[in-house]
């Protein structure tokens, strides 16, 4: 299997899209001034004490206040406490990290109104980001995650990953570790580390103690709060923390700054793969190069088709997610109905592990499969399910098929669902109910592009629209994109977009910044 990132950053936002075998399997999509929280550490203040659900809701600078659950705090609370105050108590110095004193644990059937009170300070950590109507989720459990190990403050183990299986190999890895890690610091080796040499690992783990430091620094030196005093590395960054691997074929780019984030990351982390992130300078826009835009179309929305004609209705709601798997005008198979919904079943199966990681679906997640009467059916569709989620980075759970035909499965969620509207606005009317006559549409682009060159002075200007739009301009030998660029300069570029509505447009200028347009009378 060959996978592949894309990485489109626009002026006002960032995506990215994971290929493996050139078919979408995660995308994400933010806001450039949205930053992804998950991970950040703040020193913060507790608002309000909650004994009913024995914990509290802490001010981080979010619109609603983040919940810390008693038991999030971490057994390790009160040393976190007292180290906290040694280290604002002297403003000139660091108190050294190794000179801490670890107190005894938190008990775990203690309550949250004898350890904490309104006002006080505490360092916590985002695990969760705000969902809906509720805030951030907290915990009092510091820890700094890399690519081969994740380091945890006040931790005492040096646990190694489940999937590495080798006793001689973990006990290398264990041993190097030990060997180097400084005082009051437990370490979580990651999957990836197998094989890995001591210089590597103890490189890493230098960076991470000198993050963990950053922090303590931040906290002595600030004095307002709540403080941001460690975050997460930028959305690009740290999805290819958790995604990279050495598999990998390409990464492409179209922004020199996020190239140089990625390449900046990838030289620290894997030195030798640095060459497979590439600048992208083809004249499509990146994601229609690789095909992308037509698979985010047809990948999201309430319906998803799959093979044969069969199809999904995928709805969200509160309290959890519900699909139902529909056969649609399918012929049937030679063998008969139950033939024919096996392989409906395992195709919607197949399909259904792709969803979950391209939505981020999460929380509980209800499957309505076509009913099958052979409990050897129903035990193969429940091993494919197992076998195709088995790709997934997401904690998760699948349950055998109910008797009512009906699959559970739990994913872990850390934010919100991904959920792209594929409806386009009507290009013509913008949603106005008025219809201007699309005959014209060439003529109002052009007086546009006037404006823009005598007007305006442009010199170089990039015109996005549909491919329809653009196979029209283009038709003949002496075509309307040819008369344009006569009349008005071969600094001219016609692109055609897949993203955009049929008489939808978009100009760039030189450094492919949008033009937004706001007269109304060129605004179509």
């Amino acid at each position: 299997m060959t996978s592949e990132i894309i990485i489109d950053a626009q002026p006002q936002d960032i995506s990215i899209a994971l290929l493996e075998d050139k078919k979408l399997v995660e995308y994400q999509k933010e806001p450039r001034s949205q930053n992804f929280s998950v991970g950040n550490v703040y020193v913060a203040k507790v608002k309000k004490i909650m004994p009913g659900l024995n914990a509290c809701f802490v001010d981080v600078g979010y619109e609603r206040d983040a919940f810390l659950h008693y038991l999030d705090l971490g057994p390790q609370f009160a040393s976190f406490e007292k180290y906290l105050k040694q280290v604002e108590s002297d403003r000139q110095k660091l108190y050294p990290f190794e000179r801490a004193q670890r107190l005894p644990d938190l008990p775990k059937d203690g309550s949250v109104q004898n350890v904490l009170k309104v006002g006080q300070e505490v360092l916590v950590q985002i695990v969760k980001e705000p969902i809906s109507t509720k805030g951030p989720r907290l915990t009092g459990e510091l820890s700094f995650a890399g690519r081969y190990m994740v380091l945890v403050p006040f931790g005492e183990k040096v646990s190694i990953s489940a999937k590495i299986r080798k006793g001689e190999e973990k006990a290398r890895l264990k041993q190097i570790v030990s060997r180097v890690k400084p005082k009051n610091v437990g370490v979580i080796i990651r999957t990836v580390a197998e094989g890995k040499e001591a210089e590597e690992l103890e490189s890493e783990l230098k960076i991470l103690m000198k993050r963990w430091e950053d922090a303590l620094n931040k906290v002595r030196t600030s004095t307002q709060r709540p403080e941001l005093v460690v975050e997460e590395q930028s959305r690009v960054v740290g999805m290819l923390r958790d995604l990279f691997n050495p598999s990998y074929e390409n990464i492409f780019v179209n922004d020199d700054q996020v190239l140089g984030e990625v390449r900046e990351y990838v030289q620290m982390i894997a030195p030798e793969k640095v060459e497979i992130v590439k600048r992208y300078t083809g004249n499509l826009p990146i994601f229609d190069a690789y095909d992308v835009t037509k698979q985010i179309k047809s990948s999201f929305g309430k319906i998803v088709n799959y093979k044969h004609g069969a199809y999904l209705i995928i709805e969200h709601t509160e309290a959890m997610h519900v699909v139902d798997v529909n056969s649609g005008n399918r012929t049937r198979s030679e063998n008969g109905q139950e033939a024919n919904a096996l392989e409906v079943n395992l195709g919607a199966a197949d399909e259904l592990a792709r969803q979950f990681r391209l939505r981020d679906m999460g929380g509980i997640i209800i499957i309505d499969f076509i009913d099958m009467k052979l409990a050897e059916d129903r035990q193969l569709l429940y091993e494919r399910m197992c076998k195709n989620m088995q790709q997934d980075r997401a904690r998760h759970n699948v349950l055998p098929l109910s008797k009512f035909g009906l699959m559970q499965i739990t994913r872990q969620r850390v934010r919100p669902a991904t959920d792209v509207n594929v409806d386009e606005t009507c290009p013509t009317c913008m949603g106005k109910g008025t219809v201007r006559s699309s005959v014209l549409f060439v003529e109002q682009l052009e007086r546009l592009l006037e404006k823009l060159v005598k007007q305006a002075g442009m010199k170089k200007i990039s015109l996005h629209v549909h491919p329809y739009v653009y196979a029209y301009i283009n038709q003949g030998i002496y075509s309307q994109k040819l008369k344009w660029k006569f009349r008005y300069g071969f600094g001219l570029k016609v692109v055609p977009s897949q993203k955009l509505g049929f008489l939808q447009y978009e100009f760039y200028d030189k450094k492919q910044q949008i033009i937004e347009i706001k007269d109304d009378k060129f605004n179509l």
